[in-house]
């Protein structure tokens, strides 16, 4: 299980990644089976089938020692609130210690963009590891806090009173809205919608990083895609792209739990959840910003 992060994600739902999902058809009764689509497919279906925890097939009773190191969803719950508790605190460490008045916003912005960076690159280190690792993950989400911490006083204090509270608000909308219309089956995550969200992700990536091109050349906002009312309407497509990958890595928690996937894919799923939190909230301080600048 990786990622479904547009930026992080290496493997994901791939055509021959071996993951369960999309290339595999259900048998009734009992598990998927390889198929054209996806020769390289377990023979059971299950990608975890060779993995001392499931060594049992789907649907059949499971075995005391091999549940013991399956993933569990009170796995990811518990590993994804650390990631977004040291998250949430380093981000309220770095409002508090680092002032954004005049005399300050200088360095205090300049910690806050270089602590992205280091994010970034720890992101990168993570999405392109076999396996997780715990101590990177949470050292990504502690720097990662750190930019959102500066760059929330930044809106919060010198455009938009209250606009982190909103954020966060909007945030959690998105994501019980998700959680909900998910389980209800009125978003049906299979490889037509995958293909659908990566395409518009891709697309949406580039239009920004040309933006930011532009911006870096010519000065300004670039080509405006940040900016006005063009930049609003950006900013609700990135809340629409990270609705959906909230549903893929919804799919991506169910189908680990269900095939047998090992615990320490749980702290992959806080991280992907994380990523795409953070996107959603970012996209969502960004048009109040805009909303509220002159």
């Amino acid at each position: 299980m990786r990622s479904s992060n547009p930026v992080f994600s290496r493997r994901g739902f791939g055509r021959d990644n071996g993951y369960a999902g999309f290339n595999t058809a259900p048998q009734a009764g009992g598990p998927a089976v390889a198929t054209q689509a996806n020769p390289y497919a377990q023979p059971t279906g299950n990608p975890y089938a060779q993995n001392p925890y499931a060594q049992q097939q789907y649907g059949a009773p499971p075995q005391a020692p091999a549940a013991a190191g399956r993933m569990t969803i009170d796995d990811v719950v518990m590993r994804t609130g650390t990631t977004l508790g040291v998250l949430i605190v380093t981000a309220a460490l770095a409002w508090a210690l680092l002032p954004v008045d005049d005399a300050n916003i200088g360095r205090s912005y300049g910690i806050g963009i270089g602590s992205a960076l280091i994010a970034m690159v720890l992101g990168f280190v993570q999405a392109f590891k076999r396996k997780a690792s715990p101590a990177l993950i949470l050292t990504y989400a502690a720097f990662e806090g750190v930019f959102l911490g500066v760059i929330s006083s930044v809106v919060d204090n010198r455009i938009a009173d209250g606009a982190a509270m909103q954020a966060v608000l909007g945030t959690m909308a998105v994501f019980a809205g998700v959680l909900v219309a998910y389980k209800a089956g009125w978003i049906r995550v299979n490889r037509r919608f995958y293909g659908f969200v990566m395409a518009a992700a891709l697309g949406f990536i580039l239009l920004m990083a040309v933006n930011l091109l532009f911006a870096v050349i010519g000065g300004g906002d670039g080509l405006g895609f940040r900016s006005g009312a063009l930049g609003v309407l950006f900013g609700v497509v990135g809340i629409i792209l990270g609705a959906c990958f909230l549903a893929l890595d919804f799919k991506q928690v169910e189908d680990g739990i269900a095939y047998g996937a090992p615990r320490e894919e749980a702290w992959l799923a806080a991280f992907g959840l994380t990523l795409t939190l953070v996107w959603i909230y970012l996209e969502f301080l960004r048009i109040i910003s805009i909303l509220n600048s002159d």
